[in-house]
């Protein structure tokens, strides 16, 4: 809509223009949840590390969209499209996640997976006959 015509509807012609404190403000909201989503990880647990990695990368991608994209104009096609998103990354995930967190599969074996694994259970068998006999 071009401003004259904007202007002839009733609508200012800069009804969406924000100052650039306004952006300073949400990239320093983005700055901060990054530095969450890296130090998050840093803790060590699992649910904290998943939170931080998905939770937070949906926030920071709806504020991406929401102001730097100026599609907080059209809020409902943004939650739409994260929605979907979201949904296919889901699908995806819970499609080759039967596969992926197994040591074999139908037509398949995961050697490296599986010396891991005995490389880590012979190394907590030694450190348990060594903590028994002290």
């Amino acid at each position: 809509m071009s401003t004259h015509a904007a202007i002839e509807h009733g609508h200012a012609a800069d009804e969406h223009i924000h100052p650039p404190s306004f952006y300073v403000k949400i990239w320093g909201i983005l700055t901060v949840l990054f530095a969450i989503s890296v130090a998050g990880p840093m803790l060590g647990i699992k649910l904290v590390t998943i939170l931080t990695a998905f939770g937070i990368a949906i926030v920071k991608a709806y504020l991406v969209c929401a102001h730097f994209m100026h599609l907080n104009i059209q809020k409902r096609w943004v939650v739409y499209l994260e929605l979907g998103v979201l949904a296919m990354v889901l699908l995806f995930w819970f499609g080759v996640a039967p596969d992926v967190m197994q040591h074999q599969g139908q037509n398949w074996e995961n050697v490296a997976a599986k010396q891991a694994v005995e490389r880590g259970m012979a190394a907590h068998g030694a450190a348990a006959a060594e903590h028994g006999a002290k």
